[in-house]
C-alpha cells in the first residue's frame, strides 16, 4: 500500500503556512512498513492533514492517492473498507465512548474488523498500566489513561497504515516509551508503516523519515 500526496493544499490555510511546509504544495509517497514522523507547528494543518488521509475532511486541492486511487471522489462504502482493512488511527481527540467502559470501548476496533493476534486486550493493557480500568466507564478515567486506550484499540484491527495524532500527549516519558514499543511491535506483525504527527519531534519512536509541516 501506497499513500501519495500530490500538491496538496488545505483550503484555510494561509498562503505563507503552505510555502514554509516541506509537505503542503509537494509531490510524497509514503510506502507500506515506512515509519513516518511530521512536526507540525501550531497551526500549520496537522490534525487536518490526518483527516484527509483518513477521508474525514475533503477541503483541499490537490490529490491524497491509496494505490494510485484518488480518494476524494471516493463513497462512504469505500471509505468504510479501507478503514477497516488498511487504516487505523489514533484522534487527537480520542473519540471514546464515554459511558461505556474501558473494555467495550476498545472492544469495538476487534468486533468490527478483528486482527489474529496472539497479544491479548488484558495483555496490553497490563504493559499500558490499565489493566484494572477495563471494567470502569471510560469518563472515569484520566486523559493519559484515555490515551492508552485509544492506542490499545487502534491496534484491534489489520491495517497497512496506522495514523497518529499527538497520540502521547499525557504521557511521561517512561509511558511514551511503553507505548511506541506495543505500537511497533504489532505494526511489525502487519509490516505496516506509521506516520505519527506531532507538535515536537518524539525520541521514543524511530522514524525513517522526519518531515515538517
Amino acid at each position: 500500500m501506497t499513500i501519495q500526496l500530490n500538491k496538496v493544499i488545505p483550503d484555510f490555510l494561509e498562503k505563507e503556512k503552505v510555502d514554509r511546509s516541506k509537505i503542503w504544495n509537494h509531490s510524497i509517497a509514503i510506502h507500506k512498513g515506512e515509519r513516518v514522523q511530521i512536526i507540525a507547528p501550531s497551526g500549520s494543518g496537522k490534525t487536518s492533514l490526518v483527516h484527509f488521509l483518513y477521508g474525514l475532511r475533503h477541503d483541499y486541492k490537490g490529490q491524497i492517492l491509496i494505490n494510485e486511487k484518488n480518494i476524494h471522489g471516493w463513497n462512504a462504502e469505500a471509505f468504510a473498507g479501507i478503514r477497516s482493512n488498511s487504516l487505523s488511527i489514533i484522534f487527537q481527540d480520542l473519540r471514546l465512548f464515554p459511558d461505556h467502559t474501558v473494555l467495550e470501548n476498545i472492544q469495538v476496533k476487534k468486533s468490527l474488523h478483528p486482527f489474529d493476534q496472539a497479544t491479548s486486550i488484558e495483555e496490553m493493557a497490563g504493559r499500558l498500566g490499565i489493566a484494572n480500568k477495563l471494567g470502569k466507564l471510560a469518563r472515569t478515567c484520566s486523559y493519559g489513561e484515555q490515551q492508552r486506550i485509544a492506542i490499545i484499540r487502534s491496534l484491534q484491527q489489520p491495517f497497512d497504515f496506522l495514523l497518529m495524532d499527538e497520540p502521547f500527549s499525557h504521557l511521561d516519558e517512561n509511558n511514551r516509551g511503553i507505548a511506541m514499543q506495543l505500537i511497533e511491535e504489532e505494526a511489525t506483525k502487519r509490516k505496516a508503516g506509521i506516520i505519527l504527527a506531532d507538535l515536537k519531534r518524539i525520541t521514543q519512536f524511530n522514524a525513517g523519515k522526519l518531515m515538517e509541516l
